[in-house]
């Protein structure tokens, strides 16, 4: 097991991270890109300005991780270990990264960047999406029961979809939950 160390400024896609069990490190200004990070355990961890486009994290276990400033393009979270899967978000580009069927209850995504990601089947509840840009992020039977939305934007989700009891929008984002239906809001 790897605890409390801090790891700065070094490339995994090239150099592997090595396999095992990270507990309270601090990873900062690293590189992950097309990096494999399967089978690895990373808890109470917080990465920092890093870079994990198309990074692999098959059977990864992500127990109260904290992302911070990172880019996270095309990640499949779904395919990490989902038993004791905590994360939040802060400042991050999640662009096209995956959430399927996964549970993410009073998940934090702050100042992040949610274009064409996808939450299908995700179990939200009460997850909050602080002035979060959701452009074609995909909702499709997700629970969004007492999900904050008063700060998102670019918000486009059908409610006869997706179970939604107590979610919370602003009247500036509730254009979105109408676009089926074609019709003018001014």
């Amino acid at each position: 097991m790897i605890e409390n160390k801090n790891f700065e400024g070094l490339d995994y896609s090239e150099n592997p991270l090595k396999k095992g069990e990270y507990e309270n490190c601090r990873f900062t200004n690293c590189r992950f890109v097309n990096a494999d990070l399967s089978n690895i355990s990373f808890t109470d961890c917080q990465f920092s300005d890093c870079h994990f486009s198309l990074t692999k994290i098959k059977h990864t276990v992500l127990n109260d991780v904290y992302f911070s400033n990172c880019k996270l393009l095309g990640i499949h979270f779904n395919d990490c270990d989902d038993l004791f899967l905590s994360i939040s978000f802060d400042s991050c580009n999640l662009e096209l990264s995956v959430f399927y069927n996964l549970t993410l209850k009073k998940t934090l995504f702050k100042d992040c960047n949610l274009t064409a990601v996808d939450f299908t089947e995700t179990n939200l509840t009460k997850a909050t999406f602080q002035n979060c840009d959701l452009k074609n992020a995909l909702f499709q039977d997700t629970t969004l029961e007492g999900v904050n939305f008063k700060s998102a934007y670019n918000i486009s989700l059908d409610p006869e979809n997706n179970k939604m009891k107590h979610a919370k929008f602003s009247k500036e984002n509730i254009a979105g939950l109408l676009g089926k239906y074609q019709i003018n809001i001014t």
